[in-house]
């Protein structure tokens, strides 16, 4: 069995146990980011049964309060799976999560597909191909032992803390507003934790979008109409802990809460 498979079969593992991961160890452990996004195409053929079909992507480390917090210079990818995905005022067992977090997002759904046969993308190309914007949270999980020590292609591996997200009422493209001046507030218990602005992803969320589109297409592969996408967040990640209630606000795109119960 080739180190790719190895690697995916313990992360794996891992996620449906709810175990957190210590390391993959010398041998397994993915060499550069490349080696991690082929061993997170095998985690996500594994997790299929499991948690659904993939439906999107999460963008990752777009600010640059989360590279800060990361220590991760540049966006990473991760995947979205159906069974992840809840609407604006969920009701979600704490007990699901290993350490669960939010993030502040701005979500899209896509129109048309992106094949890798159209890259390179840019920013104005791939707003064309934006059907809708949605308030989201973005649901991240820390499953291990010492986040800190991982090393980002390990995390890129195990999809980079995604663990789902939930979503607000779609805003047409054309009834959107300027996402630059979008701000976004975190509120935990009515407590704010944290806000941002769109300008804060990547410059601009188109940006971002941009970025895993031509990610996708150096590895041969496209985004498709229907897909959803969360560009990454305008805050800094808030942990949360059992009871917790949450509410993130965008303002012009509107609200998103979720309840960890």
């Amino acid at each position: 069995m080739d180190n790719i498979l190895a690697a995916a079969r313990i992360i794996a593992a891992a996620r449906r146990s709810r175990a957190p991961l210590n390391s993959l160890g010398v041998d397994l452990a993915p060499r550069d980011e490349a080696d991690g996004y082929r061993i997170q195409r095998a985690v996500h053929d594994l997790l299929l049964p499991h948690a659904g079909a993939i439906v999107g992507y999460k963008i990752g480390c777009t600010s640059a309060v989360m590279q800060q917090y990361l220590g991760i210079p540049h966006p990473c990818g991760g995947g979205v799976f159906e069974k992840g995905v809840h609407d604006s005022g969920a009701r979600l067992a704490a007990a699901d999560f290993i350490r669960v977090g939010v993030e502040c997002e701005i979500a899209v759904k896509l129109a048309r597909d992106m094949p890798p046969s159209e890259a390179p993308f840019t920013a104005e190309w791939v707003a064309e191909a934006i059907e809708a914007y949605y308030p989201a949270i973005e649901i991240v999980d820390d499953r291990y032992v010492k986040w800190e020590t991982m090393g980002a292609p390990t995390l890129v591996a195990d999809d980079f803390f995604a663990a789902g997200c939930v979503l607000g009422d779609p805003v047409s493209r054309t009834a959107a507003p300027d996402l630059l001046a979008v701000t976004g507030r975190a509120a935990i218990n009515g407590e704010e934790a944290g806000q941002g602005t769109g300008a804060d992803v990547l410059g601009h969320p188109h940006n971002a979008l941009a970025w895993l589109a031509n990610h996708l297409a150096a590895e041969g592969k496209g985004l498709h109409a229907g897909q959803l996408v969360l560009t990454g967040s305008l805050v800094k990640t808030v942990w949360l802990k059992a009871g917790d209630s949450v509410t993130m606000e965008l303002s012009g795109l509107g609200n998103v809460s979720v309840a960890f119960t």
